[in-house]
């Protein structure tokens, strides 16, 4: 544009950034697709029956609550690019609406958010704990947790049991200590008693449950598509088994190889996996073994009806 002594007006340059409702709304759009979908929401469930135990006032509660579930639903969006997830949740993913590029940022910037509203954590945190450090300790444990899969995955490279339950503590358990963990920073007072081995155990029940009924469950075809953890490639509990059981037997490795989006080589491999390996019965037995283990951890620390509850919703037993 010309001005009048004929030279051109420069943009006006202001001293802040200029940012929106607008602006916030519409890169954070893909994470409240997410947000938008019905679900379960366990790990709230969960804060609210561990709160029997620490006695969090609601202010700060509801902040952790807050944190939590910003922190999962950003992880979500991230796994369904990394695992080409066609559904969430019964719907379409979010990348797939509004492309991989908005998503990523939109879970990153959602991991910033959370770290800037555990700043209203700080009046509330008892001497000797620091939110922020929590927030950060469990967001690296959670993307090794994420990394290994994906190494494993993408190498064919069949992790033993134990390399599992590792990735697993790290990748599923973070988000379930995160909330512990925050709960006990917060807490009325200062919290004596290591919860650490009960959270641990929900992290590996929730996810050794959830790779079964990936592969053995109606419901979870509706919501997440028929056996996706095969389209996927992963090497989930029940696989990591019935490559384990048969180790001249390259069936298994060589259907994940082919990423399979049809039923035919799925059901191939689900046979196989229930009636070769017996890997599915295997998988529920030490379900089996990690409820009771739960169940004698909670009665050890002083009984808990609300998670008691939770374990009878989760458990698979018949």
């Amino acid at each position: 544009m010309a001005t009048m002594n004929g030279g051109i007006e420069r943009p006006h340059v202001q001293g802040e950034d200029i940012w929106s409702l607008e602006d916030e709304t519409a890169i954070t759009e893909p994470y409240t697709y997410m947000t938008s979908m019905p679900g379960k929401d366990f790990r709230g469930r969960f804060i609210e029956a561990f709160n029997h135990w620490l006695n969090v006032v609601p202010e700060p509660l509801a902040i952790i609550y807050k944190i939590v579930a910003m922190l999962h639903n950003a992880s979500l969006l991230v796994d369904d690019i990394e695992d080409n997830s066609q559904l969430r949740r019964g719907q379409p993913v979010a990348h797939k609406i509004y492309g991989i590029p908005q998503a990523i940022n939109s879970a990153n910037y959602v991991y910033f958010l959370a770290l800037k509203e555990a700043s209203a954590l700080k009046p509330f945190q008892l001497e000797g704990y620091d939110v922020h450090d929590i927030i950060l300790y469990e967001l690296v444990n959670l993307h090794r947790g994420q990394g290994l899969e994906l190494l494993w995955r993408d190498s064919l490279h069949c992790p033993t049991e134990d390399q599992y339950i590792d990735m697993v503590n790290k990748k599923t358990g973070g988000l379930f200590r995160l909330a512990v963990k925050l709960m006990a920073a917060c807490a009325t007072s200062p919290v004596d008693v290591d919860y650490v081995p009960l959270f641990n155990l929900f992290g590996v029940f929730f996810q050794v449950r959830d790779d079964l009924m990936n592969l053995d469950n109606n419901e979870y075809e509706k919501n997440k598509g028929f056996a996706e953890d095969l389209t996927e490639g992963k090497f989930s509990f029940p696989v990591i088994h019935g490559v384990s059981s048969q180790r001249d037997n390259n069936i298994l490795t060589s259907i994940l190889q082919k990423r399979p989006t049809t039923p035919t080589l799925k059901l191939h491999a689900i046979d196989h996996l229930r009636h070769r390996t017996h890997s599915f019965e295997y998988t529920e037995s030490i379900l089996n073994t990690l409820e009771t283990r739960i169940r004698c951890e909670i009665e050890a620390l002083g009984g808990n009806d609300q998670l008691i509850v939770l374990v009878n919703m989760l458990s698979v037993r018949k």
